[in-house]
């Protein structure tokens, strides 16, 4: 289900998230170093080199032939196959299973070393295997093809909002009857110098902390300066009620609403009353049929860019208390995870709806490190620094990208 800075495997990921413990640290000491240590920002979010074992979960061949971030996509896969006891073999239930998981960048790495051999050996330095490694859609494939699924193969490519479009859309294909069950996330393996160069001379990335990696995403605080890079991969199973229940399925949460919207303003910020967030917010709360008081906790996009963070809370705001409810907010439960893990790119919508289904499930909060000075304009209760037993019926997630895209989606407790 989950691959993460935090570890492998969900169990191990949520436990640790819950302890307050962070999966961000330096990579100063790579090589090349005079490329890393040239960077703005040398801090990252990793996924353990020491837990994370590809023999595992592929064959010596797949290992050879599979981009990461398609392992790490693969690996997720199973796991969530598994955890829902669903490995069909029938060639009608093959049919009706699906696959949507999608990649915010991908495979840059063969992108940048095939261009350089290119340009310095020409056309026979290129690899046959070229094109398959860096299509985004080679997830979603080689899932298909490992478990024979039939049914709809789709690939989301939506920048930092990825992973929810990914589930979101799949929970679409179920509901207009193309499928009864569907394999949905996002995967994300892009730690290369090329990346950090880019984002760095954008301006969008923390720069203050490399002497404290784990201090250095700081969602909604005072002193954030930006996002840290991150990778991993997340998975969730959705079904049709019916199909699952007829099969004794264990279900953890309901798929309620998803709502989309763009913000229609500016290649990287967002508007800074938060519009676009608030129109994606509410259109999931309607399709949900859910109104704003029965929310009991919402994850945050946020970042930890100045003007992200607080679009975000102007959003939630809006949509949860409207204009005359300042002395509610406290009431209101928020948190960003990403303060823990990083920001997962393509994968960050995937793994924060799979935080979100377990804080329905468990009836817990996680927490958002690093916040100690509070500065987005509002008094949420934004769970500091340690997790919150709290009943949560109802939560949203919410994930924004660049280009000014936005998705939010809407889980809730099984009546």
């Amino acid at each position: 289900m989950a691959i993460t800075p935090l570890g492998v495997g969900v169990r191990t990921t949520w436990n640790r998230l819950l302890a307050g413990e962070s999966g961000i640290t330096s990579i100063a000491h790579w090589e090349p170093q005079q490329r890393w240590r040239e960077l703005p920002s040398t801090v990252s979010g990793l996924v353990p080199r020491d837990e994370w074992r590809p023999s595992d979960w592929l064959s010596a061949s797949d290992q050879r032939r599979l981009p990461t971030f398609v392992q790490y996509a693969m690996a997720s896969a199973q796991m969530a196959l598994d955890d829902a006891g669903w490995n069909p073999t029938k060639d009608e239930d093959k049919a009706a299973t699906g696959v949507c998981m999608g990649s915010g960048i991908g495979n840059l790495e063969e992108m940048y070393e095939t261009s350089l051999a290119f340009q310095q050996d020409g056309y026979k330095k290129v690899s046959p295997l070229f094109v398959p490694k860096i299509l985004i859609n080679m997830a979603a494939g080689h899932i298909s093809m490992k478990h024979g699924f039939q049914g709809p193969n789709h690939a989301v490519t939506t920048a930092c909002t990825t992973g929810a479009h990914s589930i979101g859309d799949a929970s679409r294909f179920i509901a207009y009857g193309d499928a009864d069950v569907m394999l949905a996330g996002g995967t994300e393996s892009c730690i290369h110098p090329l990346t950090f160069a880019g984002f760095g001379r954008a301006r969008s990335l923390s720069t203050a902390y490399n002497h404290d990696p784990p201090a250095s995403c700081r969602p909604f605080d005072r002193a954030r300066g930006g996002f840290v890079v991150a990778e991993g991969a997340a998975a969730l199973v959705l079904e049709e009620l019916e199909h699952a229940r007829a099969r004794g399925a264990r279900v953890y949460a309901e798929l309620a609403g998803y709502g989309c919207s763009a913000d229609a303003y500016h290649i990287t910020a967002p508007r800074e009353d938060g519009t676009g967030a608030t129109m994606a917010m509410r259109a999931a709360l309607r399709r949900a049929a859910v109104v704003p008081a029965r929310v009991d906790y919402v994850n945050a996009h946020a970042t930890g860019t100045q003007i992200g963070d607080a679009a975000e809370a102007k959003a939630i705001r809006s949509v949860l208390l409207g204009e005359d409810g300042k002395e509610k907010e406290e009431e209101v439960t928020v948190s960003s995870t990403k303060g823990a893990i990083g920001h997962l790119l393509g994968a960050a919508g995937a793994i924060e709806a799979l935080f979100s289904v377990l804080a329905v499930k468990e009836n817990i909060v996680p927490p958002t490190l690093n916040l100690t000075q509070p500065d987005v304009g509002v008094d949420f209760n934004f769970v500091p620094g340690k997790a919150q037993e709290k009943e949560v019926c109802v939560a949203l997630s919410n994930s924004f990208g660049f280009g000014g895209t936005n998705a939010t989606l809407v889980f809730s407790k099984m009546k």
